[in-house]
C-alpha cells in the first residue's frame, strides 16, 4: 500500500479497537490504538500469509506478545477479510472466538498470549523450527510491549537468538511509555532498549511508530538484514488520536469513556480491504533415517535408572518418529537427554540454563507441527510454571520430563530436589502425569506421552532401581498394576517411582509377621486409575500412600480425588517428605522423611494395630 493508504488503514484499526472495546465493555484500546500503524504497514506491505491456509508451511508467523492488545489483531483480521464486522463486535461475549486476550480459537493465532514476556521466547522456537529443521524461509513476527520488556524471560529469548543467529526473526517493541499503573522503567528512551539489545548481539533500528514511511523502511531493514535478529524499537503514543486518552495515565484496560466522539475523532469507520502477499511455495521435508533400532528392552532384576531407561527410549522413538524433538538445559548429561543428541543431533536443542527459554522453545516447535520432549532436573522446571499453564491455555501438547526428582537424590541437598513437580504439573489443565518405578515401564510411557493431547510430564529417578517388569509390556495412560495382593489384605500401599521398591519391601517384612500388604503402582498419577483404587479399598479399608514429594498435592491428594464421589470414604495415611531435607544418602533420607521400607512396616503395623512396644 502508498503510505496514504498506510496511514488510513492505521486509523481503520483503531477505530475498529474502539468500537470493539465499547461493545464489550471493557479491554484495551488505548494499547491497541499505539500500535495500529505498525500493524499496518507490517500485514499490508510485509507479511506473506494465505489466511485461507493457516497451516501453509511457508506462512510467516505472527505473535502479538502484548496480548491484551487484542483489539487491534481482531481489527487487523477484519482487514483481511477473516473476520466480518459482526464478528468484530462480539469481542470479550460468552462464546466469541475474539477472546479478551488471543487464543488458538482462532485458526491464525499459534499460541495464546496474555501474560506477558511470552511471545519473543515462543517466537525463538518458531524461529528455530524454520531456520534448523522446517528450511523454510518464513520470517516471525513479533509484536511485543515496552512494559513486558522488563521480563526476565525476554531476555533469556534475547540471548538464545543472537546466539542462535536467528535472522528471519524480528522483534517489534512499542514503546509507548506507560504502562498499566503509570510510566514504564524506560520511558521514550529508545536508546536505552538499543544499548540492551545490541550487547546481545541483536541489530536494532529506532523509529518513529506512527510514521507509516519510517516503519515501512525499518521493517525492511530487518528483512535485509542477515546474521543475527534485528528489534524494531518504535517510539508511540498511547491511545494515539484521541485527545482524551493520548499518553495520558488512567486509562490503561478500559473503553473510552466517549466512544462515539473519539471514532468521529478519528474519521470515522472506514472500510478498507488488505490483499495480503502470498507465502512462497514451500514443503518441509521430515528427516527420513537409514535404520529403525528396537526398543530398549531390560530383563528383570536388572538395576536401571529409569532417567537412562527415558535417554535410550526416546533416542529409539526419534528414529521411528521424524517429528520428535529434544530440548535440554544443559544438564543432558544428567537427564540422560545426551542419547537423543548423539542419535539425532539435527533434532536436539540445547537451550542452555534457561528454562523459560525451554520450555517456550518447546511450545513453538509444537506449534509448528513437531513432538517437543523437554528436560531438566524436576526442581527446575518450576521457573518455567507459567509457561506450562499458558501451553496449557493454547491447548499445546508438549511433553516435559524432571529429573532427579524427591530426596532420592541424596547428598546435593534440597536446591536440587524436585519436591513440588507432581502438584505442579497435576494442577494444569488437562495435563497427564506419569512416574514410572522402572525402565521397561519407562520405555512404554515414553512413547505413550507422543500421542497425549495436552502437557504430558514424566518424572524420572536418577539412581538404578530393580526392573520389575518385563519387556514389551503395555501401560496405559491412567492405568496402574496391583504387585502384590491376597485374600487377607489389611492395608492397601499406594507407590510411584522410587517407593514403589520400598513399598515392596515393607510387604515383605509385612508378610514376615503374617500382615497382607496390597502394593499397588501408581504410575499414572494424573489421571488416577479410580477403579483399582475404589476396589481396593473396599477390600482392604485403608489405603497408605507413600510417596517421595511433599503431601501437599502430590500422591495422596491425586489418591483422595478418586473418592469424592459422595460414597463413604476409607481410612487415608500419607507418608511424604514432611521435612526440610538436608544432605545424606538417598537411603538415609529415604528413612529421615519416614518413606523408606521400615517406615512403610512401621506405619503398616500401627494401622491394624500389630505394633509392639519395646
Amino acid at each position: 500500500m502508498r503510505y496514504e493508504q498506510l496511514a488510513e488503514l492505521g486509523q481503520q484499526l483503531r477505530v475498529d479497537a474502539v468500537r470493539a472495546a465499547d461493545a464489550a465493555g471493557s479491554g484495551h484500546p488505548t494499547s491497541a490504538m499505539s500500535a495500529a500503524d505498525i500493524a499496518a504497514v507490517l500485514v499490508a506491505n510485509h507479511l506473506r500469509y494465505d489466511f485461507g491456509r493457516p497451516d501453509h508451511p511457508g506462512n510467516d508467523r505472527l505473535v502479538l506478545s502484548k496480548g491484551h492488545a487484542s483489539p487491534l489483531l481482531y481489527a487487523l483480521y477484519r482487514a483481511v477479510g477473516v473476520v466480518d464486522d459482526e464478528e468484530l463486535l462480539t469481542f470479550r461475549r460468552r462464546g466469541s472466538r475474539l477472546e479478551g486476550h488471543p487464543t488458538p480459537r482462532l485458526p491464525w493465532v499459534d499460541v495464546a498470549t496474555g501474560s506477558l514476556g511470552q511471545g519473543l521466547p515462543v517466537g525463538v522456537g518458531m524461529a528455530l523450527a524454520g531456520e534448523r529443521l522446517d528450511r523454510v524461509p518464513y520470517r516471525v513476527w513479533v509484536l511485543a510491549g515496552d512494559s513486558e520488556m522488563a521480563e526476565g524471560s525476554v531476555w533469556e529469548a534475547v540471548e538464545h537468538a543472537a546466539y542462535e543467529r536467528l535472522d528471519r526473526l524480528t522483534l517489534i517493541v512499542d514503546v509507548n511509555r506507560l504502562g498499566q499503573r503509570g510510566p514504564t522503567r524506560h520511558g521514550w528512551d529508545l536508546d536505552a532498549y538499543a544499548r540492551r539489545l545490541q550487547a546481545f548481539g541483536w541489530h536494532t533500528v529506532e523509529t518513529d511508530g506512527h510514521d507509516v514511511r519510517a516503519v515501512d523502511e525499518a521493517l525492511s531493514e530487518a528483512e535485509a538484514t542477515t546474521g543475527r535478529p534485528t528489534a524494531i524499537i518504535a517510539r508511540t503514543r498511547k491511545g494515539r488520536g484521541v485527545a482524551a486518552v493520548e499518553d495520558r495515565e488512567g486509562h490503561h484496560g478500559k473503553p473510552l469513556s466517549d466512544a462515539s466522539a473519539a471514532i468521529a475523532e478519528l474519521g470515522g469507520p472506514r472500510f478498507i480491504t488488505v490483499d495480503v502477499a502470498a507465502p512462497p511455495d514451500a514443503r518441509v521435508e521430515r528427516e527420513k533415517p537409514a535404520g529403525v533400532p528396537g526398543t530398549p528392552r531390560y530383563g528383570i532384576g536388572d538395576s536401571v535408572a529409569t532417567r537412562d531407561a527415558f535417554g535410550e527410549a526416546l533416542a529409539a522413538l526419534g528414529s521411528r518418529r521424524p517429528e520428535v524433538v529434544a530440548l535440554d538445559g544443559e544438564v543432558g548429561d544428567s537427564t540422560r537427554t545426551a542419547a537423543f543428541q548423539k542419535a539425532h543431533p539435527g533434532r536436539f536443542f540445547e537451550c542452555y540454563i534457561a528454562e523459560q527459554q525451554l520450555v517456550a522453545a518447546a511450545v513453538g516447535l509444537r506449534a509448528r507441527g513437531y513432538t517437543p520432549y523437554a528436560s531438566t532436573f524436576a526442581a527446575f522446571l518450576t521457573r518455567a510454571h507459567d509457561f506450562v499453564r499458558m501451553a496449557a491455555v493454547s491447548g499445546t501438547a508438549i511433553n516435559l520430563v524432571g529429573s532427579h526428582a524427591g530426596v532420592a537424590i541424596g547428598e546435593d541437598g534440597p536446591s536440587q530436589m524436585g519436591l513440588e513437580d507432581l502438584a505442579m504439573f497435576r494442577a494444569v489443565h488437562g495435563s497427564t502425569v506419569l512416574y514410572p518405578c522402572d525402565a521397561n515401564q519407562t520405555v512404554s510411557l515414553v512413547s505413550a506421552m507422543a500421542e497425549l493431547p495436552g502437557i504430558g510430564y514424566l518424572r524420572t529417578t536418577r539412581g538404578a532401581t530393580p526392573v520389575l517388569y518385563g519387556p514389551g509390556e503395555e501401560f496405559p495412560v491412567g492405568g496402574s498394576r496391583v504387585l502384590r495382593s491376597g485374600e487377607r489384605d489389611r492395608v492397601t500401599v499406594v507407590a510411584a517411582g522410587v517407593t514403589v521398591h520400598e513399598a515392596l519391601r515393607a510387604a515383605d517384612l509385612a508378610a514376615a509377621e503374617g500382615i497382607g500388604v496390597r502394593v499397588v503402582d501408581l504410575y499414572s498419577v494424573e489421571p488416577v486409575d479410580v477403579a483399582t483404587l475404589l476396589d481396593a479399598a473396599e477390600a482392604t479399608g485403608c489405603l497408605m500412600t507413600v510417596e517421595d514429594h511433599h503431601p501437599e498435592g502430590g500422591l495422596g491428594d491425586a489418591v483422595a480425588s478418586a473418592f469424592t464421589d459422595g460414597r463413604p470414604v476409607p481410612r487415608l495415611v500419607r507418608l511424604a517428605v514432611r521435612n526440610m531435607p538436608g544432605s545424606a544418602t538417598p537411603e538415609e533420607q529415604l528413612h529421615i522423611a519416614g518413606i523408606d521400607a521400615a517406615s512403610i512396616a512401621a506405619a503398616v503395623r500401627l494401622l491394624v494395630g500389630e505394633s509392639v512396644v519395646r
